[in-house]
């Protein structure tokens, strides 16, 4: 065993202690977080206005504090941004995640230090459990490919930026200093010279572990190193990026900048023999197949579960047949999974960690509907998940489908599905209904086009979105621009959606006009099959394509391209 692996060992065990106990005793470890939670924040002006002092346990705790989304919250974060103190917790905000909010806005999650190191450490125990299945994971580069840590600032100067590339600079410096990839490669701001930049460094050695959240990302990174395979070459045959200098994040300020430049030259040598192996490589397989250029493989760490299992299933192709785990359920609110088994989405709930609540799936829309702790779920069944963390987001609707998979002694074994109601998701964008609905209003006025119906389907396979429409007025000559002006939209909106389009990650929306009629006759058979007309909801959006739907095209983009 390395010095990391004896590192992971000792630094570890307290905490991978712990996680043992509270799987074997749920109730007794998720009793004992909440307690610590109210306990350190209940002098917060959140704690004050719940009583958090008077909370004796679970059912106090859900008398006490109304479960609420991420709107609720917003007032109490710009608080925190407008600089007061104690709002939501005791130690003092030091960054915030970002992630997409259900409107333009995008979400601003609180992140103080406690809270990072926390996260470090969950990921720390997800590299000590793959590590004592697959002993060699570690043995030469490690490719991790994440966003920027710090994205921009607030404007009193708070940091904001991604989960996973905080995690990721939280990495312990002995892991850090054998990543295949300088952190400067992800401040490029150009999609593709980042994808390429990430493939001349990766490819310039051996690799054992491969590990980014989405499975569209390493298919993009194969795609890339076989399309620029002669420019990544070149690179390592002679020491340089093998790429035009490339344009770097903006928010940088010019001594960033300057360190972001020296970091990404300072590690390039050249490798005559190495640019041999990899153009031996090429004439065997026709391209810079990752999996031939890293023969010592030994693990790919990828979601593998909702929408992004589709994806997941090309790695094979592209990575050879190595094993590929999990990363856990991780979101811009933080971990709630670490998975111990390979080939599958299911990951242990963290129950040392955070305190979590449950709904089933078919009740959510009830008043009240029934809460379920950790130690109350079935194998099988579905849940929406209410975590309740250290960055102070209490009772938090995230808005996550779980669905429990075994247990590991007592503590379920959880994988994400899909996306909860209003949202459809298909490589992290996470799109609100709001936000299409918006977007389509925005292109209908610039287009002259009213749009009387829609719905929006996500295409896995293919990663991108049908848009059905039903319109009043439109000529055929106005459906490229409509649907052009749509995609623009929708990126104003999303952030995340404008990151994934700008990658390749999503592609162009899908256009099809429906005929006069088409949504009067699916309410209609609604009616006809027992559904209530005044309570009837229309689907805005769809997992799939209904029967109905395809015999009412009446025209798509593609038809007239």
């Amino acid at each position: 065993m390395g010095i990391l692996g004896i590192m992971l060992r000792l630094r570890e065990a307290a905490q991978d202690a712990r996680f043992e106990a509270a799987a074997r005793d749920p109730e007794r470890a998720q009793a004992t977080v909440l307690r610590a939670l109210l306990s350190r924040n209940a002098e917060t002006c959140f704690g004050r206005e719940h009583g958090f002092s008077r909370i004796a346990g679970p059912a106090d705790y859900r008398s006490a504090v109304p479960m609420r989304e991420y709107e609720a919250f917003r007032p109490y974060v710009r608080r925190i941004m407008a600089g007061e103190g104690s709002v939501l917790t005791r130690a003092p905000v030091a960054m915030f995640s970002t992630t997409s909010g259900s409107a333009g806005e995008p979400k601003l999650i609180p992140v103080t230090e406690d809270w990072k190191e926390e996260q470090a450490k969950l990921t720390r125990l997800w590299m000590l459990r793959a590590m004592r299945d697959h002993p060699g994971c570690y043995d030469r580069k490690v490719l991790v490919a994440s966003s920027p840590a710090v994205e921009g600032r607030t404007e009193r100067g708070v940091p904001y930026g991604s989960m996973s590339g905080m995690a990721a600079r939280r990495i312990p410096w002995v892991v850090r200093r054998n990543f295949a990839i300088p952190y400067a490669v992800c401040l490029i701001k150009d999609y593709d010279a980042r994808y390429a930049a990430t493939m001349r460094y990766g490819l310039a050695g051996s690799v054992s572990l491969v590990g980014t959240p989405n499975p569209s990302t390493l298919v993009r990174l194969a795609e890339t190193a076989s399309r620029r395979a002669e420019e990544i070459i070149r690179g390592v045959r002679d020491g340089t990026l093998g790429i035009a200098d490339p344009e770097l994040a903006d928010h940088l300020s010019s001594a960033e900048r300057a360190r972001a430049r020296d970091e990404l030259h300072a590690s390039l040598r050249r490798d005559p023999e190495r640019a041999a192996e990899l153009e031996a490589v090429v004439r065997a397989h026709g391209s810079l197949l990752p999996g031939a250029c890293w023969p010592e493989l030994r693990l790919v760490g990828c979601w593998l579960g909702g929408s992004a299992g589709v994806q997941a299933k090309a790695l094979a192709a592209l990575f050879g047949g190595v094993p590929r785990r999990d990363l856990g359920l991780i979101a811009s609110e933080g971990r709630m999974t670490v998975p111990i088994e390979d080939e599958t989405a299911a990951g242990c709930l963290l129950l040392h960690r955070c305190f979590y609540e449950f709904i089933d799936e078919d009740r959510i829309e009830d008043t009240s509907p029934p809460i379920r702790l950790a130690h109350e779920l079935a194998d099988g069944r579905r849940y929406y998940i209410v975590p309740t963390g250290g960055n102070g987001l209490y009772r938090y609707d995230l808005n996550d489908v779980v669905e429990v998979r075994g247990f590991h002694h007592r503590a379920p074994k959880v994988a994400f599905v899909r996306k909860g109601r209003d949202m459809v998701n298909i490589t992290g964008e996470k799109l609100h209904v709001n936000q299409i609905q918006s977007a389509l209003q925005e292109a209908g006025a610039a287009c002259r086009v009213d749009v009387w119906q829609f719905r929006m389907i996500p295409d896995i396979a293919s990663s991108r979105y049908d848009v059905l429409v039903e319109v009043r007025e439109a000529t055929p000559a106005s459906d490229r621009r409509f649907i052009e002006a749509f995609d623009l939209a929708l990126r104003g909106l999303n952030p995340e959606y404008a990151q994934k389009r700008a990658s390749g990650r999503l592609g162009r929306p899908r256009l099809f006009v429906m005929r006069p009629g088409w949504s009067e006759t699916l309410c209609r058979a609604e009616f006809a099959g027992g559904r209530r007309d005044l309570q009837f909801k229309w689907r805005a959006l769809a997992d799939e394509w209904d029967e109905g739907s395809r015999g009412a095209v009446a025209r798509s983009v593609e038809e007239l391209e």
